[in-house]
């Protein structure tokens, strides 16, 4: 078996934001010269998120309102944040996008639904975060 690894590191802008990776992703499998296998994606910071779902600007808007509906604040309802942090929130979030997803290979290149695309979601953002790529097969 080979694998190959490589990060991608984000910055944003903006708290909470997604960004579409999916051919970031698919040009690190294509790098790694592996045809059939597989490609974990990983945050590897507690409060970002890996997920796939439809690249639409609408819905990225509803997973923020439906994200805050489900980790409402004020930020001092949260024991996290009464230890003296203010995150709390960014932490719950992740947990219900998830930390991470596995897309088969096949043929050298990612093998995704007609609609699906591989998304980076910041919930703490405006400082540098990794994300893994493993690619084996």
């Amino acid at each position: 078996m080979k694998t190959y690894t490589e990060y991608l590191t984000f910055s944003t802008k903006k708290k909470v934001e997604f960004i579409n990776i999916t051919e970031r992703i698919s040009s690190v499998v294509k790098k790694s010269g592996i045809k059939d296998g597989i490609c974990l994606i990983n945050a590897m910071h507690i409060t970002a998120s890996v997920f796939v779902n439809d690249e639409e600007p609408g819905l990225k808007n509803d997973f923020k309102a439906w994200l805050a509906k489900l980790v409402p604040g004020p930020l001092e309802t949260y024991h996290h944040n009464l230890s003296g942090e203010d995150n709390a929130q960014a932490h719950l979030m992740r947990t219900i996008m998830g930390r991470e997803v596995l897309v088969a290979i096949t043929a050298g290149s990612l093998d995704l639904g007609p609609w699906e695309q591989i998304f980076y979601g910041e919930f703490d953002g405006c400082r540098p975060k990794r994300v893994l790529i493993k690619v084996c097969g």
